[in-house]
């Protein structure tokens, strides 16, 4: 595992290991986030959705998800391709020793999955104990890997909500009250709505959107699922404006917002046009 170059004090290149195990743990969860519905679709597509159902193919489709997360993090950080082949090795292995008692019939479903998931932690910081030499260089990036590692946000929204344009439907207009909500919760996190200014705009953002759940709570389903679409596309230009400003979130927070309040404004108005 990438520990910090040589010179930095011990208990820092200590906390730079945890770091770097906690930030694997993080791409392998988003690995199934994103990964899972790609499964889902490609089920329905082929009708092999009851094979999706087993738990046997479940739990190897789960650490094929959080490897694929895993290993993309790992080489976007430079580790070698030895010490993201191994770490695979450890998400495979807890399943592939619990799976033959499973079909034996000596375990069952819980066990099997609830199992694999503890024996995985010890078998990746064996791993991460087996690669914990400091790096000589940094990494070199390719332009491409680098520009799209910037626009990680969005590509993270994008993949998320994929199975949105397989499946449009019409999200409930108490949606709208998440958008303003998001930033009130981030910005007061972050401590940035203590100028009066910044903290009367985020409520009246909140008055603007809770103002259009409620007509659209009000109204009939065609209507109430056009003003749910045009309000989540309106908070697209919200996010623009705070993305640009800088203020309230973090930017790759209002990227992030950006892009999936896009791909569900569109995909809801869809689903009204299709209706």
């Amino acid at each position: 595992m990438t520990e910090m170059t040589v010179g930095v004090p011990r208990r820092w290149a200590g906390w730079a290991r945890t770091r770097h195990l906690a930030g694997m743990v993080v791409a392998m969860v988003a690995g199934m986030v994103v990964l899972g519905p790609l499964w889902r679709i490609g089920g329905e597509l082929l009708g092999g959705e009851g094979v999706l159902a087993r738990p046997d193919v479940g739990a190897l489709l789960m650490a094929t998800d959080m490897a694929v997360g895993m290993v993309a993090w790992m080489w976007y950080r430079g580790d070698g391709w030895t010490a993201a082949g191994e770490m695979s090795a450890a998400m495979y292995a807890p399943f592939l020793l619990l799976l033959p008692a499973w079909w034996a019939g000596w375990v069952g479903d819980d066990v099997l999955l609830l199992g694999g998931h503890l024996l995985m932690l010890p078998a990746m910081a064996l791993v991460a104990l087996r690669h914990r030499h400091p790096a000589t260089t940094p990494p070199r990036r390719h332009p491409v890997v680098a520009a799209a590692a910037r626009r990680w946000p969005v590509g993270l929204a994008l993949l998320i909500t994929v199975d949105m344009w397989f499946a449009p439907g019409v999200v409930s207009p108490w949606s709208l009250l998440v958008l303003p909500a998001g930033y009130l919760v981030v910005g007061a996190w972050r401590r940035q709505l203590g100028d009066r200014r910044r903290r009367t705009v985020q409520l009246v953002g909140l008055a603007v959107w809770g103002g259009l759940a409620a007509v659209a709570l009000a109204a009939p389903a065609h209507v109430a699922g056009t003003l749910v679409g045009l309000g989540w596309l309106g908070h697209a230009g919200w996010d623009l404006w705070h993305h640009r400003a800088d203020r309230v979130v973090p930017r790759g927070y209002a990227e992030w917002c950006g892009a999936l309040d896009v791909v569900v404004g569109v995909t809801t108005l869809l689903a009204v046009a299709s209706g």
